[in-house]
């Protein structure tokens, strides 16, 4: 029952996280095309730092129950899948802090990134997210 409450837990954070995930860097790719002057780029901006700070605590919610779950299954011994699923995980924590930086820079005018790689900078977490299910529903290894 417990690992059962945990893995629920831990999809409703990623999938939380990942709706941010997936936003944040589309405002970036926004961000890049407007002049940092006009009010949609300042309004653009406010959405970016409270969508941040409201998918952080959710990010490590989702990391913390990921490492429960593994835990209490006890994926770590001959299970390289649930050691290559923390490596996703840490990953996105990685592509999460980059999304920090950026917004930094918007916030700061120093943004040098164009609006199209953003877009790529977008894909992403989608290629991570597929790997991370894959990892989880085949256990490859």
């Amino acid at each position: 029952m417990l690992y059962l409450c945990l893995k629920l837990f831990h999809i409703f954070f990623i999938v939380s996280w990942f709706a941010g995930l997936f936003y944040l860097p589309r405002i970036f790719v926004n961000l890049a095309a407007l002049n940092a002057d006009s009010n949609e780029y300042k309004q653009l901006l406010a959405m970016s730092r409270r969508l941040y700070r409201f998918m952080t605590p959710i990010g490590v919610l989702a990391l913390l129950s990921g490492l429960l779950v593994a835990f209490v299954m006890s994926a770590w011994s001959g299970a390289g899948w649930a050691h290559a699923k923390v490596l996703v995980g840490l990953l996105l924590a990685v592509y999460h802090y980059l999304c920090l930086r950026f917004l930094i820079q918007f916030e700061q005018g120093t943004n040098k990134k164009t609006h199209t790689w953003f877009r790529y900078f977008n894909e992403v977490p989608v290629f991570l997210l597929l790997f991370a299910i894959f990892l989880a529903l085949f256990k490859p290894f």
